[in-house]
């Protein structure tokens, strides 16, 4: 989290009590899961009062045992942020396992947070719900006009159902039983936890990773996947935590303003796009590497364009604040701390 974005949160909780919530966040090793709560924590949640739990201690995928851990604990407010994620190649190395488990994790947890009294619960999706030629920016109300990108269609398939099973849950439970489930719809996230795996990671962690190590390794050119036209928007995660927490806080008024029972997702983006090509020099400027950059248009591109059309959340209060190359700087140091971990092990 920038200086500037802990600056304002502490500003806010001096004017402020403690919030004695008790949220339930999933996924909170990941990178948006952990992002969340060093938010909320900087907003004046009580360390004690944020439940989390590994995949060791819960296995979301287990039914019975999601809905026991409900149960026990009892939160209030749930943030969703557990997934199987991955990049172009691991999506279509791992298909079944992309939709079998995020369906299977976010029906056990939202079914549990709803049958345990949980009124509020916040979904994380992804930009990949959208059609791959949908139209530029990309608006909520695109969702299902058109076919999805092949290479990532199960995990995008999971996620479209994510969005319309906490839409359901509403339309059949929010007056009877209280309940407000939301979804927010990121575009492509970067920062500190990120996976920097050499094969299943996304684009920014791949390119990190790769010209570190031919930095390091002395080499003089750097082959990227595609052809470096394809234009991404990209958002740093310490933003992404912002504003989910600033959407599960909203009052219903205000959220349905811009949303309604049948469109209940709001886009979470940084409103800038960039060239493969360019994203790519600019994280070989942050590395520091010396070398040349080759583009294999052999290998695939992906969707030709990807720009959230964020005007809906922008309209209720929230913008991005960390611009790209501020952000690759510190999430390239962040590697660094991570390196520096696995070697002293």
């Amino acid at each position: 989290m920038t200086p500037m974005a802990v600056l304002k949160i502490a500003m806010t909780v001096k004017n402020k009590m403690v919030d004695q919530s008790r949220i339930y966040v999933a996924g909170h090793r990941g990178m948006v899961g952990s992002a969340i709560i060093r938010n909320l924590q900087a907003s004046g949640h009580l360390t004690e009062n944020i439940i989390t739990r590994t995949h060791a201690e819960l296995d979301l995928t287990n039914q019975a045992d999601v809905q026991e851990f409900f149960n026990k604990e009892k939160p209030q407010e749930v943030y969703l942020a557990a997934a199987k994620v991955g990049g172009i190649h691991a999506n279509n190395t791992y298909p079944a396992e992309f939709i079998y488990e995020n369906l299977m994790i976010q029906n056990n947890v939202v079914d549990a947070a709803f049958r345990s009294g949980v009124k509020k619960l916040l979904f994380l999706g992804s930009s990949c719900i959208y059609p791959k030629l949908a139209n530029q920016p990309m608006d909520e109300e695109q969702l299902l006009t058109g076919k999805l990108e092949a290479t990532n269609e199960p995990y995008a398939i999971a996620k479209i159902a994510g969005i319309k099973l906490c839409e359901s849950y509403n339309r059949q439970f929010g007056k009877s039983h209280g309940i407000d489930y939301r979804s927010v719809m990121p575009t492509n996230l970067y920062g500190p936890g990120d996976n920097y795996h050499p094969e299943n990671s996304h684009v920014i962690p791949a390119l990190i990773r790769r010209f570190h190590e031919a930095k390091l390794e002395g080499q003089e050119v750097v082959t990227v996947w595609g052809s470096g036209t394809p234009l991404r928007e990209f958002l740093h995660v310490d933003d992404m935590a912002a504003a989910s927490v600033f959407v599960m806080n909203l009052s219903k008024t205000n959220f349905e303003t811009q949303t309604d029972l049948m469109q209940n997702h709001l886009n979470v983006g940084s409103g800038d796009e960039v060239t493969i090509r360019d994203l790519a020099e600019t994280i070989a400027s942050a590395v520091e590497f010396k070398g040349t950059i080759e583009f294999d248009a052999s290998k695939p591109d992906g969707t030709p364009r990807k720009l959230m059309d964020s005007n809906r959340l922008n309209s209720l209060g929230w913008k991005a604040e960390i611009n790209l190359a501020e952000g690759l700087k510190t999430t390239y140091k962040n590697f660094l701390q991570i390196e520096a971990n696995e070697y002293a092990r």
